[in-house]
């Protein structure tokens, strides 16, 4: 009775928008990470900080949210990280000319 009950429950979950938003959006950071082999004078700093600000405010929703969205918070966190270090390779490249591996503009 309760393994067919905790299947339900799994069931519901997976078929629910507390499962699929996350996983819908794990796209954002991982086009992100993939970006960060690319020349860093494609990036858009005002994208991608408005993309720190979307992931920071919805990091706040996931945790807030009752029941907790941990994968949520886990795509958003992974976002935020990908999206500061974009940020880090465009300041880096405006001021000084080099992204932040070292490599020069051409």
């Amino acid at each position: 009775m309760a393994a067919q009950q905790s299947a339900r429950a799994w069931g519901r979950y997976f078929c629910s928008t507390h499962f699929w938003g996350p996983v819908a959006n794990w796209g954002l950071p991982l086009a992100a990470f993939a970006d960060m082999k690319k020349d860093p004078s494609m990036i858009s700093g005002k994208m991608t900080t408005a993309l720190c600000i979307y992931s920071a405010l919805f990091m706040r929703f996931a945790w807030t949210v009752q029941p907790r969205n941990l994968l949520l918070l886990a795509c958003h966190g992974a976002n935020e990280t990908a999206q500061i270090g974009q940020l880090t390779r465009i300041t880096s490249y405006r001021l000084t000319g080099k992204d932040w591996m070292g490599v020069h503009k051409a």
